[in-house]
C-alpha cells in the first residue's frame, strides 16, 4: 500500500519548517503528489471604535500583512518541493486554516500537521493537529517542531480495542509495511493483562500476514497513560507512534487530560493519528 497524495499547511515561520520538510520527505518516499496549502484569515477587531475610517485602515494593513505571509509561504513551498516537479501543487486563500485544510484533504490520503508549537496556536493562522484529526477524515501525521526527520524504521502501534485504533492501523499500513519492526503496545490495568495480550497478539498476527515484523506487548500498570507508550517508543528506538485519536469525549480530554492530549503535548516523536 502507499499514499498517492500528501497535503500540508505551509507557513514561512521557522517552527513550521520541520512540517514542510516532513511532507516533502513523505511525498518523495511514497512517490506521491504534495499539496501545499497557504491559508490565513484576517483576525477580527478586538473592539468597535465607532470610526469606520480607522477600521478600514486597519483591515487594509492586515490584508497586506496576510498577503505577504502567504507569498512567503509559497516561496518556502516552491523551494522545498522543487525536486518533485509537477507533483507539487499549490493552493492559497484567505480562510480559516483548519477548516480549509480539512476540506482540501478530500484530494489527499495523508495530512501532515505541525507538532507542539512554541507559542499559543492562533486559529486565524494555524491549523491545529487535534482539530484536523477530528474533522478531516484522513490520517494526520504530526511532525515535531524540533525533532529529527522521520525514518519510520521502527514503529510503536498504541493499541486499544476501539474503532479509532482500527482506523489508525488501516491508515498507517503504508508505513507499517515498510518498517523494520513494529511493536503493538497496549497499556492496561493489571487485571486486564491476559486479555490485552490476546488482543495485541491478534493485531501483530494480522500484520505478520502482511509481511510486517510485528510483535505484541502488554504494559500492565495501575495507572495507564501515554507516558508508558512514549517510554516504549524511546526504548525501542521508534520515531513514529501510531494511535487512534480521541476514543473518548474530546471535551473530557481537554478538561481532565487524556491519552491523545498527552501524545500531542510531547515534541520528540512523530505521531500518526486517526479518528
Amino acid at each position: 500500500m502507499s499514499y498517492a497524495a500528501i497535503i500540508t499547511h505551509v507557513q514561512a515561520d521557522p517552527d513550521a519548517a520541520p512540517r514542510l520538510v516532513c511532507a516533502v520527505d513523505m511525498a518523495d518516499r511514497f512517490s506521491a503528489a504534495i499539496i501545499g496549502v497557504g491559508v490565513e484569515m484576517l483576525p477580527p477587531l478586538a473592539f468597535d471604535s465607532g470610526y469606520y475610517g480607522v477600521q478600514t485602515d486597519w483591515t487594509s494593513v492586515m490584508a497586506d500583512v496576510v498577503d505577504e505571509r502567504l507569498k512567503a509561504a509559497r516561496n518556502s513551498f516552491t523551494t522545498a518541493a522543487k525536486g518533485l516537479g509537477e507533483r507539487a501543487v499549490w493552493l492559497s486563500g484567505v480562510q480559516l486554516p483548519t477548516p480549509a485544510l480539512a476540506a482540501a484533504s478530500r484530494a489527499a490520503d495523508l495530512v501532515v500537521a505541525g507538532g507542539q508549537a512554541h507559542r499559543r496556536l492562533d486559529p486565524y493562522r494555524d491549523a491545529g493537529p487535534a482539530e484536523l484529526a477530528l474533522t478531516c477524515g484522513r490520517p494526520v501525521l504530526v511532525a515535531p517542531s524540533q525533532g529529527p526527520r522521520l525514518e519510520a524504521k521502527r514503529i510503536v502501534l498504541a493499541w486499544k480495542d476501539t474503532r479509532e485504533a482500527r482506523r489508525a492501523l488501516s491508515d498507517s499500513l503504508p508505513f507499517l509495511e515498510r518498517a523494520e519492526a513494529v511493536v503493538v503496545v497496549e497499556v492496561c490495568g493489571t487485571n486486564d493483562a491476559d486479555q490485552a495480550q490476546v488482543r495485541t497478539d491478534d493485531v501483530a498476527g494480522a500484520l505478520k500476514r502482511r509481511g510486517v515484523a510485528a510483535e505484541g506487548k502488554v504494559i500492565a500498570k495501575p495507572h495507564a497513560g501515554a507516558e508508558q507508550v512514549l517510554f516504549e517508543a524511546s526504548q525501542n528506538g521508534a520515531d513514529l507512534i501510531v494511535a487512534g485519536a480521541y476514543g473518548h469525549s474530546r471535551l473530557g480530554e481537554w478538561v481532565f487530560g487524556g491519552f491523545t492530549l498527552d501524545l500531542l503535548s510531547q515534541d520528540q516523536h512523530h505521531l500518526l493519528l486517526s479518528h
